[in-house]
């Protein structure tokens, strides 16, 4: 596959998924369709919304705003690259990453946690809605104590797609060792089965849609069954949870061809999206249901009560990969904050090797 293409579908998996996170953050934290729809109309939220109503903060640069989970995304993603430049494993980088995004959300500076560049952006010194487990075990790990839990909240599966990106590009990383990666960072602060292996699946789908030259729904549907097999032959311990994982996803493939109102299907079939299988479920039947139409999936994907910003994410993280940064509306990158800082760092993922950022507004 030519190498432009590659970096454009990089791009569009990291936009994609920072404008479905800010497209649903506003709405997180409203708890029914209806009252979504008295405050965004009949169709519910369809645009972004640069206002900030729901904030504290108003930063004054007009963009909609990302949440934490595009905020993590970006730090896993320094992580990657930063094992490269300092000579050590992925996942000791990665964990390094993210309590460098641990220190931004609380003003401190420890000594050694200074490898993140992303960490001198405003934007990414506020916090957005951090996940509880997400502080909590990273707490721990910087106390040096090993985080225990029982989460499977979607914190640990919202922030993983630089992993698969950056493994496709030029076959640095194996698929199954992209997969298990994945699902090992998301470990580190989500330790449920279930808040783990959704992540896996998540990898293998981005890592085969990003080298497909011209991916379409139904070869998209055969990458999500493929998946569902190689987390049963990396997980053997947890066949219960791989079950009922397996069992939820094969309900959103088949609710993708069949449904008439995506309200109604993801509130009644797949869940709210809180728990890390339901999100990945969601992002499945938006992703299939409108996978030539990406602004659709989008909306489809977070007009609901339930998590939405992570649901938005992970679909514009899917579906991003698929069609690639210039495929998508321009409205929605005209509008989505830190669209400079996430295309520099999709660039060096793609180069495999960090760069100066010159562009700083």
């Amino acid at each position: 596959m030519d190498n432009n293409t590659i970096r454009d579908r990089i791009r569009g998996s990291l936009i994609g998924g920072a404008i479905g996170d800010a497209l649903g953050y506003p709405v997180e934290f409203i708890y029914s369709f209806g009252d979504i729809q008295r405050r965004y109309g009949r169709n519910g939220i369809t645009r972004l919304d640069t206002h900030q109503w729901w904030l504290e903060e108003d930063n004054g640069n007009g963009k909609a705003v990302v949440s934490d989970d595009t905020q993590m995304t970006l730090f896993t993603a320094c992580g990657l690259l930063n094992a490269k430049a300092e000579n050590e494993p992925f996942m000791p980088s990665i964990c390094k990453a993210y309590i460098e995004w641990l220190l931004t959300q609380t003003g401190k500076k420890k000594k050694g946690y200074d490898k993140c560049w992303i960490s001198n952006v405003p934007e990414l010194n506020v916090r957005r809605a951090p996940g509880n487990t997400c502080i909590t075990s990273l707490n721990d790990i910087l106390r040096g104590v090993d985080p225990i839990n029982n989460s499977k909240g979607c914190g640990g599966v919202m922030r993983i797609a630089p992993i698969p990106l950056y493994g496709a590009t030029a076959d640095r990383i194996d698929i199954q060792e992209v997969c298990k990666l994945a699902a090992d960072a998301s470990e580190l602060t989500h330790q449920h089965p279930l808040g783990y292996i959704p992540s896996a699946l998540v990898a293998y789908v981005i890592y085969k849609l990003v080298k497909d030259e011209a991916p379409e729904r139904e070869t998209c549907k055969d990458y999500i069954r493929e998946g569902l097999k190689v987390i049963a032959e990396l997980f053997p311990n947890y066949p219960e949870e791989v079950k009922r994982f397996t069992t939820l996803i094969k309900t959103a493939i088949l609710w993708s061809d069949i449904s008439t109102d995506d309200v109604r299907t993801i509130e009644e079939e797949l869940g709210g999206g809180w728990v890390a299988e339901e999100t990945v479920a969601i992002a499945v039947y938006c992703s299939l249901a409108y996978f030539d139409n990406f602004e659709r999936a989008m909306i489809a994907s977070v007009n609901h009560k339930g998590d939405s910003d992570s649901t938005g994410a992970v679909t514009g993280n899917i579906l991003g990969a698929a069609i690639g940064y210039d495929a998508i509306p321009q409205h929605f990158k005209d509008d989505v904050e830190l669209h400079d800082v996430i295309l520099h760092v999709a660039d060096d993922l793609w180069r495999d090797k960090t760069t100066e950022f010159l562009n700083k507004k």
